[in-house]
C-alpha cells in the first residue's frame, strides 16, 4: 500500500517538497506520495483532520500554520515544545504527533555542508517570527559563546529571548544596538528578502571570516550582497530547506535519505 505525505501552507505553490520528498523516496526505495495542500486561513484544523481521515501518514506544515500545528498536536517533541511551533506532523496511534526539524535542518546544513564550527562563535539571528523559534533551541546546543536575537519590535526578540532563558545567556535587541558589536554568524530569518529588501544593519557587522546565512533559497538577497560585499562568506536557505525535510523523512519513514544529490539538483534546476 503506498503512503500518502504531505505539506500544507498558504501559499503553498513554490513548494519544492514534493520534489524533494519524491527524490527521497526513489533514493531509498519508499513506497509513497508527496503532495502540496493550498490551506484556507481559518480552515487548518479542518483541512489536517480531513487529510488524515482519508488515510494521510504524516504532513510538513509552512506559513503560517506553523503555530496552529503546535496547538492542534497531541503530542509534542523536545525541539516542538522548546520552539512552541511545529513543522511536522505524524499520524500514528490515534495520536498527532508534532515535531520542529527547523533547527536541525539549519545546524545540519551549517555545521555538516559548509563545515562551519559554532562552537564558541558570536551568533546573531536577525528576526523574531516563526522562522526563528525553531532554531534557537539547535543553536545553543552547538556550544556558541553567545547568541543575540535581533528584531525590529525588541518585545519580540525579548519574548524569543525569554523562551530560552534557563537554557543559556540570550541577548535580544532592536537592529540599532547591533552597531559596534561583530559575529561569527548571522543568520537572516526575516522574510525581507523575499520581498527584496533586508533590515537596516551597522556595516562592521561581520567578524573576521563570518558566515552570513540567509533562510531564503534559489537567489541571492540583498541581505547576501550586503554581507558578501563586507567580506563574508555567505549561504542561502536551500540546505536548510532539505535537511529539514530528510529530518521529517527519517521520523516519518524510519530511513536516512542523503541530502548532497537533492540539493545539487536542485541547484542546477535553478541555474538552468
Amino acid at each position: 500500500m503506498t503512503d500518502t505525505y504531505a505539506v500544507i501552507g498558504n501559499p503553498i505553490a513554490h513548494s519544492q517538497s514534493p520534489r524533494i520528498h519524491a527524490a527521497f523516496a526513489r533514493q531509498t526505495s519508499q513506497e509513497m506520495v508527496y503532495k502540496a495542500i493550498f490551506c484556507e486561513l481559518g480552515a487548518f484544523a479542518q483541512t489536517v483532520q480531513a487529510f488524515r481521515a482519508s488515510g494521510g501518514k504524516g504532513l510538513n506544515v509552512t506559513l503560517p500554520f506553523k503555530h496552529e500545528a503546535f496547538d492542534l498536536a497531541t503530542r509534542r517533541s523536545v525541539s516542538a515544545q522548546q520552539a512552541g511551533a511545529v513543522n511536522t506532523l505524524s499520524f500514528t496511534d490515534g495520536a498527532i504527533a508534532g515535531d520542529n526539524t527547523d533547527g536541525v535542518g539549519l545546524v545540519r546544513d551549517i555545521t555538516r555542508n559548509l563545515q562551519f564550527d559554532l562552537r564558541d562563535k558570536r551568533l546573531l539571528l536577525l528576526g523574531a517570527g516563526g522562522a526563528s523559534f525553531g532554531v534557537v533551541g539547535p543553536l545553543l546546543a552547538c556550544a556558541p559563546s553567545s547568541l543575540t536575537i535581533a528584531n525590529r519590535t525588541v518585545s519580540k526578540a525579548a519574548e524569543l529571548r525569554a523562551r530560552f532563558a534557563a537554557q543559556a545567556n540570550v541577548d535580544a535587541c532592536g537592529y540599532d544596538a547591533l552597531d559596534g558589536h561583530a559575529f561569527d554568524l548571522v543568520v537572516n530569518a526575516t522574510s525581507a528578502g523575499l520581498s527584496g529588501t533586508m533590515p537596516v544593519l551597522p556595516a562592521r557587522l561581520f567578524a573576521s571570516g563570518a558566515l552570513a546565512y540567509d533562510m531564503v533559497y534559489g537567489k541571492t538577497t540583498p541581505f547576501m550582497a550586503f554581507a558578501q560585499a563586507r567580506g563574508a562568506w555567505i549561504a542561502d536557505g536551500l540546505g536548510m530547506l532539505v535537511e529539514q525535510a530528510a529530518e521529517s523523512f527519517f521520523i516519518w519513514r524510519g530511513v536516512r535519505p542523503e541530502t548532497a544529490p537533492v540539493m545539487a539538483a536542485l541547484r542546477m534546476k535553478d541555474e538552468g
